[in-house]
Formats: structure tokens, C-alpha cells, sequence
């Protein structure tokens, strides 16, 4: 049950971290991320042509590995816009304790673009889409984009008509376009909406015209998000194999973001009150509602997975099943096993019970295995499609681990790109209060009882 908080208990000024709190994390993961991207930018823009084939280098392989790692953090950023969004717009009162760790989550977003950078540049495209090596070889013999999607209409075999069919999307001037307004628009929306909850938290009378302000921002802000979330999945991992066609691609990576950035939510409130931190405004019953919202977004993340591979494996068409065809070669089979008990059955145990719910002992562990198998999720997204791409057919890509030092490559994205994420994340936390203090149904949130 809930605990029963008066206005004397929430100070005016709201909570804010001890002077240097973070410090020797926020230190660590910069360093790391520091000396992480300056390798990772070395090994991405290197042309080391000591490889198997002409197109099996340095880059190429860790270009699919920086991939894996930014699409992994930068969903957990994207969840948190979600449930900030979706918390404004549903005009939440238990939300309200921790919409700062939502906002805060959120705003690592806008940063993340920095990660996303090297996928502007033709060195590392070249290696992931092949879709943009096709259109550059015709915008160097033709004038317009008109024309090059005559010539591949007109010259070329069967898959590149396939390409010449989705070039109003497909191309070039309208990819960059898109990838610069995704952190641009859906990042701005964010700053907005903090930039709103900050100023109510440093106005002696608030009052509710924030709030209205707020929600009616965020009816618009919502379809940004849901295009962002969706066309940002579309143009870094599906495009992969732009041959392949999935209707419900957007919201099988929409579902891994909601439910990751929800998990991430609980993690960090755990340990903040742990830390001795939020003690008056949370209680169990606010982990017990984040809870459920997890278990909800388990059996929603399994629910689209299935349908989406139902459906393809029943239809039976080569165009949609050369996705699951690759990924059921080898070991990746192996792998895919494990998500559906993993990544389902385990966690559905778990979360359907109401008293772990409510136990950090056991959400922790919860937290962090979810975030172990989002990791395999992803990486069966984008590893599988480094074999055939870089070693043309051969068996690399019906292995697990296409060679040896890729797992490396891996390890070293994931770990930059990781303590790049920590390093923003950890900052956000030493600029205001933990909580908005004024917010006027603080208290309605600090005393839920569900």
C-alpha cells in the first residue's frame, strides 16, 4: 500500500543529487566513450584491404557492429520519449514522481545523433546499404534522380526493379533529410516539453497552465514520435535488404523500445532510492504500476514478434522470408530459440506475479536480463546481414560469429556507444531536482496507493 505524504514533506526546492554524486561515473564513462570513439572513428574510416575479399574489411565489419551498438541505446531513449509523451497526453497523476527520470531519459536522445554520425558519411554506407552503392553508381553517369530510376527500371534485373519501386523513398538527398530531421524535430519536441517542467519547478505560484500547455504539445508531439521510432528502424535496419518487406517492422521495434526504456526507468529509481534519494514522493506502488507496464510491453514485444513472423512464414512469399530464411541458417536458429523463451516465457513468469512487482531485490536482476536479451534481439536484427554483405555468400553468414575478431568489434562499439549513453544519462541527473517539486499533483503521485 501506499504511504500517506503532506505538502511539509516535499521540499519546495525539490531533491536534488549531492555535489559530485555522479562525478566519478560521469568521469569514467567519458573517458571510456572519449578513447572509444576515437578507435571506433579510426577503425570506421580506415580502408584496410588486408581482408578475405575486396569488401570484407576493418570497416565493414564494424560498421555493422556501431549499428548494432547506437540502435541498441539509442531505443532505450526512445522509450523514455514514449512514456513521457504518452504521460502528458493520458494526463497521468502517478506518473508525476517520475517524470523527471523520463525526461531525463529522453533527452539523451537528441545527443545520440552525435553516435549516429558516421552513417552520413559514403565510407561507412557503402558497407551497410546496398541499396545507396546501386543509386551512386547512377548519379555518376546521370543528371537527376528521374533518370536514374529510368535506368534501373530499364537496365537492370529483377531485384533493382524492386528498388526502382520504392526510390520516392529510397534516395539519397530524401535519406539524409530524413535522418537529420528525426534528431532535429523529435529532439526538439523534447527539449521543449523539459525546458516547460524545469521552469514550473522554479515558479513560486505554477499553477496548471503548464500542464495544459504541456499536454497540447504533446498531442503533436506524438506523431513525430511515431514516425521518428518508426522510419528511423526503416532506414538504418531495414534497409539492410531493402528487398525485404515487413508491415509490422515499426511497432516490433517500437514494442523493444517501450518496454527497455520502462525497464531502464525502474532500474534507475530503484537505485536512487536506494541511494536514499525519492523517498518521499515513491513508493512500492510506483514500482508496482512501472511493473506492470513492463509485463504489459513482455507479452505486446512477443505478441508483434510472433504475428510478424506468422504471418510471413504463412504467406510463404521469397521477398518476406529471406529475413527468417537467413536468420535460421547455422547458429543463428540457436539464437532465435532463445529469444522466444528468453525474451517471453522467463520474463511473463516473473512479472505476472504482483509481489516481485513490487520487490527492487528482484526487479534488478529482472531489469538488467531484459536488457541482455534486447541486446540479442538487436544483434540478430543487424550481425546476420554482415556475412552475406561483406563475405558474398560465403559461410561466415551462417555462423553465430561470422569471424573471430568481429566479436571484438562488437564488444568495442557496444561498450563506446554504451559509456557514451551513461555519460549523457548520468549528467542529466546533476542539473535539477530529481522530481518536479511543484507540479500540482505532486502530491496525488507521492500518495498512490493501485
Amino acid at each position: 500500500m501506499g504511504h500517506f505524504i503532506t505538502s511539509k514533506d516535499i521540499p519546495a526546492d525539490g531533491e536534488h543529487l549531492k555535489k559530485g554524486a555522479l562525478s566519478k561515473w560521469i568521469g569514467i564513462s567519458g573517458l571510456v566513450a572519449l578513447i572509444g570513439i576515437i578507435v571506433s572513428a579510426w577503425l570506421l574510416f580506415n580502408n584496410n584491404e588486408a581482408a578475405n575479399t575486396a569488401s570484407d574489411t576493418v570497416a565493414g565489419r564494424y560498421a555493422y557492429s556501431w549499428l548494432f551498438a547506437f540502435t541498441f541505446f539509442v531505443s532505450f531513449s526512445l522509450g523514455g520519449a514514449f512514456w513521457l509523451l504518452l504521460h502528458h497526453v493520458s494526463n497521468s497523476g502517478w506518473g508525476i514522481s517520475v517524470r523527471r527520470l523520463m525526461e531525463n531519459l529522453a533527452s539523451v536522445f537528441p545527443w545520440m545523433g552525435i553516435i549516429a554520425i558516421p552513417f552520413l558519411f559514403p565510407q561507412v554506407q557503402q558497407h551497410l546499404f546496398e541499396w545507396m552503392n546501386r543509386h551512386r553508381e547512377l548519379m555518376g553517369s546521370v543528371t537527376s534522380y528521374a533518370n536514374a530510376k529510368e535506368i534501373l527500371h530499364h537496365s537492370y534485373g529483377q531485384f533493382d526493379h524492386m528498388l526502382y519501386a520504392k526510390s520516392f523513398y529510397m534516395n539519397l538527398p530524401f535519406w539524409l533529410g530524413r535522418m537529420v530531421g528525426y534528431f532535429v524535430l523529435l529532439g526538439g519536441a523534447i527539449y521543449i516539453l523539459k525546458n516547460i517542467s524545469v521552469a514550473q519547478d522554479n515558479d513560486p505560484k505554477p499553477g496548471i497552465e503548464r500542464l495544459k500547455k504541456s499536454r497540447k504539445l504533446c498531442a503533436a508531439f506524438l506523431p513525430i514520435f511515431a514516425l521518428t521510432a518508426t522510419f528511423l528502424a526503416f532506414d538504418l535496419l531495414k534497409a539492410l535488404d531493402y528487398k525485404w518487406f515487413s508491415t509490422m517492422y515499426g511497432v516490433y521495434f517500437f514494442a523493444g523500445c517501450a518496454l527497455n526504456g520502462m525497464a531502464l526507468l525502474i532500474l534507475t529509481s530503484i537505485l536512487l532510492r536506494r541511494a536514499g534519494y525519492l523517498q518521499t514522493v515513491m513508493s512500492p506502488e510506483h514500482h508496482h504500476i512501472m511493473g506492470k507496464l513492463t509485463f504489459a510491453f513482455v507479452v505486446f514485444w512477443a505478441y508483434v514478434t510472433f504475428s510478424q513472423f506468422f504471418l510471413i512464414w504463412y504467406a510463404n512469399i521469397t521477398e518476406e522470408t529471406s529475413y527468417f530464411l537467413l536468420r535460421n541458417t547455422g547458429n543463428w536458429n540457436v539464437a532465435n530459440i532463445a529469444l522466444v523463451f528468453g525474451h517471453f516465457a522467463l520474463p511473463f513468469l516473473f512479472l505476472i506475479r504482483s509481489d516481485v512487482k513490487k520487490k527492487p531485490g528482484l526487479m534488478i536482476p529482472i531489469t538488467i536480463y531484459l536488457f541482455i536479451l534486447h541486446a540479442l534481439d538487436h544483434y540478430l536484427i543487424v550481425a546476420p546481414e554482415r556475412g552475406p554483405s561483406l563475405t558474398l555468400g560465403s559461410e561466415a553468414g551462417a555462423s553465430l560469429f561470422p569471424a573471430g575478431s568481429v566479436v571484438w568489434y562488437d564488444l568495442l562499439a557496444f561498450v563506446t556507444v554504451g559509456a557514451f549513453f551513461l555519460f549523457i544519462y548520468l549528467r542529466m541527473f546533476t542539473k535539477n531536482s530529481l522530481y518536479p517539486c511543484r507540479d500540482p499533483r505532486i502530491l496525488e503521485s507521492a500518495n498512490l496507493f493501485n
